[in-house]
């Protein structure tokens, strides 16, 4: 070994003892008769002393070698906020391993650093800054602790295929062309969903894999055209059996990951309270401000704009935010009044509470009869605020539910501490695309769906058919999915018809599922979690690409590498492939 101890390891009992560290030179300190250098390694620093004899040319970021005596700090030179801030280490001999021939574009030690682009455009540098380093090693500790959990249940880590079948319902695939069979392509996977139903009729009735998983997608924040999720399947299940090993499962990794106890059995909120309560699947409850409905308190008022749209079924909702007087000004109502009238409504309604009983906002004319009773119905305080919209329930919602985010994200970050972590239920089987005309799955079409709701709406409104799927949500975010799924081929089939697939496209696509169906296949289902998304939660960071070690950019790009490139003419004739214009 190159090295007897790291640099986060030397204690005060080890003064005395001869030993060798290696790692980069953090810093150096060069006061005149001696210098001192700060040498770093993934687990620490460790202050050496240099005599004034010593004639080798150091750097900062040079990757050397010491060898040398451990002794005890002068006690006014003790570092209280180092580990290691008791010792330091007197060099006897120095090797240089490599030392840097141009200056750093920037320095792991600084506290100013340069953009993100610049990060991930030497994400090696970066990675050397602990704070970077420490979340990749969360990352590994939280996928231990997945992979020792599941296998302690009787899980089997299954490897799938990464070269696979084009099926695209949902996002988009990335294609692979094949050089053997040219014309042809694969499809990496956007996850191993047929694989894994496959495994359950093999009669492997537990499998997991912490898998790479491939979309080609828009990107955001939180989205990675390549990303890895816990993929879980089990046989001879119900939905409360997932939903009971998923819960165990990350009880155990927040145990091991942060010493962390989740507490009680977690809440299963419907997809339908969601949305009315909230204005989103994925609400951050943390936030508070639950919507209510109001509808009552406006039968008699005489606001033709209200009436109109309650005689049409609508509603009128709204949600309170305390303490908030005084940050909402008209130029704030007037933000939010142009995010509904984005959102296809006309506007808000507002007013606050100021001292005394002081009454302020939009629409005051036609609110001055109805504060008082929506005061009451809501407990209202003066100081607080009370943000309101009208239409149809739908509608509502989501803009009650984007303007509840804008002002969380805004003004109650303060809130946004500890895990709020619930389970979705009850999602609707079926949504509507504008863009295909006819509807697709809302998850996916192996989905199995509330059979009650299938025989009563088939035939009429595929919307209200509900699906036997789950989401796990954890601080607003969607940290996985799953369901309960088909497992009778005509019962399968049923669906990709009703989501107007042709035979020839069921053949095509999925033919191979039905036929193995055919041949007896249990009950199963199953949840995938994504991985980055959880880590990211974990470490408290609100971009995934801060626990990928090489991320793409929002725009699909590795600065490092520079991928997406073009290939060679060479290797587009052996794949038969010219590349054009429109």
């Amino acid at each position: 070994m190159l090295r007897t101890h790291t640099c986060g390891e030397l204690r005060i009992q080890d003064v005395g003892k001869k030993v060798i560290l290696a790692g980069w030179i953090d810093r150096i300190r060069d006061l005149g008769g001696v210098k001192f250098i700060m040498l770093r390694d993934r687990y620490g620093l460790t202050q050496v002393v240099l005599s004034s004899e010593s004639q080798v040319e150091l750097r900062r970021e040079s990757v050397v070698q010491i060898e040398g005596v451990v002794r005890e700090r002068p006690k006014e030179t003790i570092n209280r906020d180092l580990p290691t801030g008791e010792v330091e280490v007197v060099a006897e001999k120095i090797t240089v391993f490599s030392s840097p021939i141009r200056d750093l574009p920037f320095y792991p030690g600084e506290t100013k650093l340069p953009s993100e682009d610049v990060r991930l455009r030497y994400r090696y540098i970066d990675l050397r800054r602990k704070e970077a380093m420490d979340k990749i090693i969360v990352r590994h500790n939280v996928a231990q602790a997945v992979r020792n959990y599941l296998s302690s249940q009787g899980f089997v880590e299954v490897e799938t295929p990464f070269l696979t079948k084009s099926t695209p319902e949902g996002a988009r695939d990335f294609l692979v062309p094949s050089r053997l069979k040219p014309g042809t392509f694969y499809a990496l996977p956007q996850s191993p969903q047929l694989f894994k139903q496959l495994l359950m009729v093999s009669g492997l009735d537990r499998y997991f894999q912490i898998v790479r998983c491939f979309r080609d997608e828009d990107l955001r924040a939180d989205r990675q055209p390549e990303f890895t999720q816990i993929d879980i399947e089990m046989s001879f299940n119900t939905r409360e059996d997932v939903l009971q090993v998923t819960e165990s499962m990350l009880r155990h990794v927040f145990k091991q990951v942060l010493g962390l106890e989740l507490s009680g059995k977690l809440d299963r909120l419907t997809y339908d309270y969601c949305m009315n309560t909230y204005g989103s699947d994925k609400p951050d409850r943390r936030l508070g401000m639950e919507f209510k409905d109001v509808s009552d308190c406006f039968k008699d008022a005489n606001y033709h704009i209200v009436s109109n749209v309650l005689i049409q079924g609508g509603v009128v909702k709204g949600f309170a935010i305390n303490d908030f007087s005084e940050k909402m000004t008209r130029k704030l109502a007037d933000e939010l009044d142009e995010v509904a009238k984005s959102l296809g409504l006309g506007g808000i309604m507002w007013f606050a509470v100021d001292q005394n009983d002081t009454l302020r906002g939009s629409a005051l004319k036609h609110l001055e009869k109805n504060y008082k009773e929506i005061m009451e119905k809501l407990s209202m305080r003066a100081k607080d605020v009370f943000i309101l919209a009208v239409g149809r329930n739908s509608s509502v919602n989501i803009v009650l539910g984007e303007i509840r985010k804008i002002l969380g994200e805004r003004f109650f970050s303060h809130l946004k501490t500890g895990f709020d972590v619930f389970w979705v239920i009850d999602f609707p089987m079926f949504e509507y695309s504008e863009e295909e005309n006819r509807f697709v799955a809302q998850h996916h079409p192996f989905t199995m769906p509330n059979l009650e709701d299938l025989e009563k709406y088939k035939d009429s409104d595929l919307s209200k058919i509900r699906a036997q799927s789950y989401d796990i949500v954890i601080n607003g975010f969607e940290v996985g999915s799953g369901s309960v799924r088909i497992h009778n081929a005509e019962l399968q089939r049923e669906v990709f018809k009703l989501m107007q697939l042709s035979e020839e496209e069921i053949r095509i696509k999925f033919g191979f599922l039905l036929e193995a169906f055919q041949y007896g296949a249990p009950p199963h289902g199953g949840i995938a979690l994504g991985l980055d998304r959880l880590v990211a939660i974990i470490c408290n960071v609100s971009s995934i690409r801060d626990v990928i070690a090489f991320p793409k950019t929002s725009s699909g790009v590795c600065p490092l590498t520079g991928a997406p490139d073009v290939v060679n003419e060479r290797q587009l004739k052996e794949f038969k492939i010219k590349v054009g214009g429109d």
